[in-house]
């Protein structure tokens, strides 16, 4: 009986009778390496993970001439990385070698593209806090929502889609907060700080829905723009329609390449994300304070369940030193704001 026990000791089973951790895991070793099969199990798994890859990789590639498909595909290409969990579950179900060591492809693609993302990037300091927020025209509460920006802390503020006849509601409850304010068409700045030279930006739509306005600050006056783009809509029978909100963002960002002034900030609603390649007259000229300064993605829309950051705050010339979202509105975007330094 003592020879059994020392036995059992010895193979991890505590004297108890049964295997212990140890032996079950070369059981389990065992078990695997005469598994001839999980080398050919889970082909297909692998094959999909090489394709998520290739997708990853090449999404510039995707051509726009049907139904603007890689627009689209950018426009949501972070959330292509839930993929990975999902094909790693069905690898490890499918008890797949093959598969498995496919996933390391997207992991490490994904990780490439957005990893930078993740991390908070925000430092202490900054010398103007700037903020934007797509109010929406049917929203229910503007009282409300012009409580909650006067309240946010932002030196400028600029708002889009305000409907005629709730804009004297805007500048009643922003008026105490920001005495310095211009409106042109259905954007709006708002500021604590002097205002010089604001006029409308002609971004091709027939009415007014961008503008450009001097901020005099005590390091200097900032060139602040505002702009909402046109919407975009994902149709079955045409696929993601964005050429009016291409040709708007193209004018835009011949407007600000004109500026001569050596600070801009662009605040606004761009209905489309910096992965959107059609987006590019405006994403190459400006940086975005969410990627140089953020903490996470900082989706902005829809603010129930936010998916994607249309919402932009974009500078030149100026230093991003902290980007976040601001508290839920009556809206269906989030507000957002960023710090900068001068």
């Amino acid at each position: 009986m003592a020879r059994v026990d020392m036995t059992e000791t010895e193979h991890g089973g505590g004297g108890n009778g049964r295997p212990g951790s140890g032996s079950r895991f070369r059981t389990a070793l065992d078990g695997l390496r005469r598994d001839r099969g999980i080398w050919r199990r889970g082909i297909l798994i692998a094959a999909a993970a090489v394709a998520l890859t290739l997708l990853m990789v090449f999404h510039a590639e995707i051509p726009n001439t049907i139904g603007n498909l890689g627009s689209l595909t950018e426009t949501f290409l972070p959330w292509l990385g839930l993929f990975v969990p999902l094909f790693l579950v069905l690898a490890l179900v499918r008890r797949s070698a093959t598969a498995l060591i496919a996933l390391l492809l997207p992991a490490v693609v994904w990780l490439n593209l957005f990893g930078g993302l993740v991390a908070d990037k925000s430092v202490p300091g900054g010398d103007l806090t700037v903020a934007t927020h797509n109010v929406n025209a049917d929203n229910p509460d503007p009282e409300g929502t012009a409580r909650e920006l006067a309240g946010s802390g932002a030196d400028v503020l600029a708002l889009e889609e305000l409907k005629g006849d709730m804009v004297p509601t805007y500048e009643r409850g922003l008026a105490e907060a920001y005495p310095h304010h211009s409106v042109q068409g259905t954007v709006g700045l708002w500021s604590k700080l002097p205002l010089r030279a604001a006029q409308p930006v002609d971004i091709r739509m027939g009415w007014t829905r961008a503008m450009r306005a001097d901020v005099v600050t005590p390091k200097g006056e900032v060139a602040v723009y505002v702009a909402h783009l046109p919407s975009v809509r994902v149709k079955l029978n045409a696929g993601f329609t964005a050429n009016q909100r291409d040709n708007s963002a193209n004018a835009l960002g011949e407007a600000i390449s004109r500026d001569r002034h050596e600070r801009i900030v662009l605040l606004g609603d761009l209905n489309g994300t910096m992965n959107d390649r059609s987006l590019n007259a405006v994403t190459s000229q400006l940086r975005s304070t969410q990627g140089a300064a953020g903490d996470g993605f900082g989706f902005s829309w829809p603010a129930s369940f936010p998916m994607a950051r249309i919402d932009q705050i974009m500078v030149k010339g100026v230093e991003p030193v902290s980007s976040w979202a601001l508290p839920e509105t009556k809206s269906d975007h989030l507000p957002i704001a960023a710090r900068v330094k001068l």
